[in-house]
């Protein structure tokens, strides 16, 4: 059957004037229909919005918006510290040794040569919680303006080496200034106004090598009363310090305070009191946060302190043929809490926890990042035989950490507590 024109057009009429004559009705009841849902929707989202003052909000990895440095609600609070090793791809990483060219040859264990990849793959997960990834950006918005200074050994230098690779992959900074034994370090970048800064120091304290014939003898004096001017005198212009130290305590120390008969650690000599290297440890830490506490200069300093980060040497020690060639981690039920390791760790907590009821009223802020238990279960996240030491052929690396590995971590829980003190300081 064949349509003229004019019927085409009529039927077409029809059929649009049905069309409007259905949205007549269905329009305002769909408009209706969206306003409620988005009515529930909001509430129903308002119902669970969690508590303002804590930072995580469980089973909810990612990080907000760049643009909202405000840490996220949640109405538990979780121990980030306490957890366990779940598989998972890339791990903490969001480098690689070829897209960070700042590794340090003695931490790029694959460019040395590891062939096994297994313990990259592997996140630091709380009991409690999700630990948001790091996010790089959001970092750099977060500190935008600040110095942030690493205040410690060389293990200490390992995370600074950690943050400036998660942090290169978003924005390239400057290498503003190095030392000439390439201990103290300051990097700068430029767009986010973001310095980061490596100040060595082996004790905290003062702290004099003995010297026989022009050698060094491996033997330190330590002055309590006399903290080490190489990085207090940085204090002033930092917004927050990360404090760390340990393992230069494990030798022959002689312990000084004013001018008191001093005490020692390893000395064996009848006539001084001898102590273990907790001890030491527990003094320097102590001298330290006094001096943060009494500085009158240093503004609202937000000092962390990252808990002692265990070897793992078996058979041996560093110079007895020890050696860490294990591919994964081990389970949190080996952990000894009565182990030495334990035990420097809680005199950190310890010491930090005096050191935050004192600097309340002084306008100082003392945090632990609780990095002890993660790494104890860690011991094939060392460089191990592959740290490519030319000097020093057969000796095991059971001490530092590859990178990318476990250590980066540390950077999701700096970055984690350093949210919460931000929302701290606004409330």
């Amino acid at each position: 059957m064949r349509f003229s024109n004019s019927h085409l057009a009529e039927k077409s009429h029809h059929k649009h004037r049905s069309q409007r004559e259905r949205w007549v009705w269905s329009g305002p009841l769909l408009c209706s229909f969206l306003a409620i849902s988005a009515i529930v929707s909001f509430f129903f989202f308002s119902l669970r919005s969690p508590n303002p003052s804590l930072l995580l909000r469980p089973n909810l990895p990612a990080l907000q918006s760049i643009h909202d440095p405000t840490p996220p609600k949640e109405k538990q609070r979780c121990n980030l510290f306490k957890g366990h090793w779940i598989k998972q791809a890339g791990g903490s990483g969001m480098y690689t040794n070829w897209s960070c060219p700042t590794i340090p040859e003695s931490k790029n264990c694959f460019k040395q040569g590891r062939k096994d990849m297994d313990f990259v793959n592997w996140r630091w997960k709380p009991d409690e919680c999700e630990l948001p990834r790091f996010d790089s950006m959001a970092f750099l918005h977060l500190l935008r303006g600040k110095k942030l200074a690493f205040i410690g050994d060389s293990v200490a230098r390992n995370q600074f080496e950690s943050l400036l690779c998660f942090l290169s992959q978003v924005e390239t900074p400057q290498d503003v200034y190095k030392d000439s034994e390439d201990r103290f370090r300051t990097w700068y970048f430029p767009k986010s106004d973001l310095t980061l800064l490596m100040l060595w120091t082996k004790f905290l304290v003062a702290g004099e090598e003995r010297v026989v014939n022009g050698t060094g003898t491996g033997v330190f004096d330590l002055q309590f009363n006399e903290i080490d001017k190489d990085w207090t005198q940085h204090l002033p212009e930092i917004d927050y310090a990360i404090l760390s130290n340990g393992h230069w305590f494990f030798r022959v120390l002689y312990l000084h305070e004013g001018n008191n008969i001093p005490n020692c650690i390893y000395c064996s000599n009848p006539n001084i009191t001898s102590h273990n290297p907790d001890f030491a440890l527990r003094m320097a830490f102590r001298a330290a946060f006094k001096y943060i506490n009494d500085c009158k200069n240093c503004g609202k300093l937000v000092t962390f302190v990252r808990t002692f980060s265990p070897a793992h040497f078996e058979n041996g020690v560093w110079n007895t043929g020890g050696y860490c060639n294990r591919t994964g981690p081990s389970s949190a039920k080996v952990i000894d809490q009565e182990s030495f390791d334990w035990k420097l760790r809680n005199i950190q907590i310890e010491e930090t926890e005096k050191a935050k009821l004192e600097g309340m009223g002084k306008g100082k802020r003392f945090e632990v990042i609780d990095v002890t238990m993660a790494m104890t279960m860690r011991a094939d996240g060392h460089p191990g035989e592959f740290w490519g030491n030319k000097w020093m052929k057969g000796y095991n690396d059971c001490v530092h950490w590859c990178m990318p590995g476990p250590i980066d971590a540390w950077n999701e829980l700096l970055m984690a507590v350093i949210r919460k003190e931000e929302a701290a300081m606004d409330s």
